[in-house]
């Protein structure tokens, strides 16, 4: 299994793979402040996706790439977002979906596997069988990004489902550092959506 990971570095530059080790490491990060509902998650997120969009051009992974590049824009909006909560009386508060925002997370999910999907047909790109399982994990982080700004607990559910969609993925493509962060990344998502859980059930009592 080690010489599985370490066999996809041979050949790689030193400087690649210490971009990619700091991916690892902010992304992480990210991760734990969004578990504790620091605000922190969004700058820290923000350097792992921006130098992820750069890492994943590289490689040619159009979906990665583009996910990634949405993550750095909704980085922006749900630092605003989250900072502009806390400059008021209360904090925005972690809740559940409505109705209204079931479906727009359901839209979203389609709009971006059909745009996605378009975009590398576009580019006259061979789509092979991971490129389609890339497809589908983009509109599970798409939609799942979206949530995280509003504090949707949902946004944990479906991080923890894409996850696991491209733990095996990126270890197929050879991206093993990548791999195992994704792999504490469905075991961090798992603790914080119990904490939000835990938090929101607290507050409903209190009311």
């Amino acid at each position: 299994m080690i010489d599985f990971f370490l066999n996809a570095y041979k050949n790689v530059p030193l400087w690649h793979i210490g971009l990619e080790f700091l991916v690892f490491v902010f992304g992480i990060l990210s991760v734990w402040f969004a578990k504790k509902e620091n605000i922190w998650v969004y700058p820290t997120g923000l350097i792992a996706t921006v130098i992820s969009v750069y890492l994943l051009y590289i490689a040619g992974y159009l979906g990665d790439m583009m996910i990634n590049g949405y993550f750095s824009i909704m980085s922006i909006y749900g630092w605003y977002n989250w900072a502009k909560g806390a400059n008021q009386e209360d904090t925005l508060p972690i809740t559940r979906t409505n109705i209204k925002e079931k479906l727009t997370g359901i839209i979203l999910f389609f709009i971006t596997i059909v745009v996605v999907f378009g975009i590398y047909k576009f580019f006259d790109y061979e789509l092979h069988k991971d490129n389609y399982i890339d497809i589908l994990a983009s509109g599970i982080f798409f939609t799942g990004m979206w949530y995280m700004a509003k504090k949707k607990i949902e946004n944990w559910t479906l991080w923890i489902i894409g996850d696991i969609i491209v733990v095996p993925l990126y270890a197929y493509r050879g991206l093993g550092m990548l791999s195992f962060q994704y792999l504490i990344f469905t075991i961090l998502a798992i603790s914080a959506y119990l904490e939000w859980k835990k938090i929101l059930n607290n507050k409903i009592q209190e009311y």
